[in-house]
């Protein structure tokens, strides 16, 4: 089965969220189907803020050491697609294929002091000039388009969301990405609405994968709150050190 085809599956395709080797080691051991980078995770890593900050060659970088690490099914967050000009954005993207990567995230929104959504006509031409070119070069990539109608709470987000899931599906999209949606009728309404198979992320709220299955939902991924959770396990840890005066609570796990 290939990366479009885990897509349609019954069950929802669980994405485990990676930021080095290390972590997608780990993902490949508990037997995940894929796994996918977060760029707000590995900026973090890399001491930048989300939003672009990290050169796209520092990116690569890590997504060639994850693929030359790992066997398993790779898709990688450019965010915005690390430039403006889509021909950029094409390169990019065939650089990431030539290591093997099975698809990617783009997101309509833009980082610049604050994040704000892009316009959707300006973004839906862009997105079409991409998708045309990768299938006219025969580039087997799955393209992945987040909107961030719910993240960034625009008003009318259901119609919103629903406007742009249809004009990035006509453009080429191959599936529609809306983190931060979580109430059941939210996601339910954009299901019943859009035809593209709809990636939810990780929040507070979100239902449970039983839940999501039966809502229709085709992939789940976790976003950088598995990465937040692993180093807020480790600033515990240093602050038992600290506070013991010891290191038995770095021996004993």
């Amino acid at each position: 089965m290939n990366f479009k085809e885990q897509h349609y599956q019954k069950t929802p395709l669980l994405i485990a969220n990676v930021w080095n080797v290390e972590s997608a080691k780990i993902a490949q051991e508990f037997a995940f189907e894929a796994i996918g980078t977060s760029s707000s995770a590995i900026a973090s890593m890399l001491g930048y803020n989300d939003g672009e900050e990290m050169s796209f060659q520092e990116l690569i970088y890590l997504v060639k050491r994850i693929t030359e690490s790992v066997s398993l099914p790779l898709t990688v967050d450019i965010e915005a697609g690390h430039d403006r000009n889509p021909i950029k954005i094409i390169e990019n993207i065939k650089e990431l294929s030539d290591y093997g990567v099975v698809g990617i995230n783009i997101e309509d929104s833009l980082v610049n002091g604050v994040r704000q959504i892009t316009d959707v006509d300006t973004f839906s031409k862009m997105l079409e000039t991409i998708c045309s070119t990768l299938v006219q070069d025969k580039q087997d990539i799955f393209i992945n388009v987040r909107t961030d109608t719910f993240l960034l709470n625009v008003p009318n987000k259901i119609e919103a969301t629903i406007k742009r899931a249809t004009r990035y599906r006509d453009a080429g999209g191959q599936g529609l990405f809306v983190p931060c949606i979580e109430e059941v009728k939210d996601i339910r309404s954009v299901i019943q609405n859009i035809d593209l198979p709809l990636n939810v992320m990780c929040m507070p709220n979100l239902p449970d994968f039983t839940t999501l299955r039966k809502l229709g939902v085709k992939r789940i991924s976790m976003g950088n709150f598995l990465y937040k959770r692993v180093y807020g396990a480790l600033s515990n840890l240093l602050r038992d050190v600290i506070k013991d005066d010891s290191f038995s609570n770095l021996v004993n796990l």
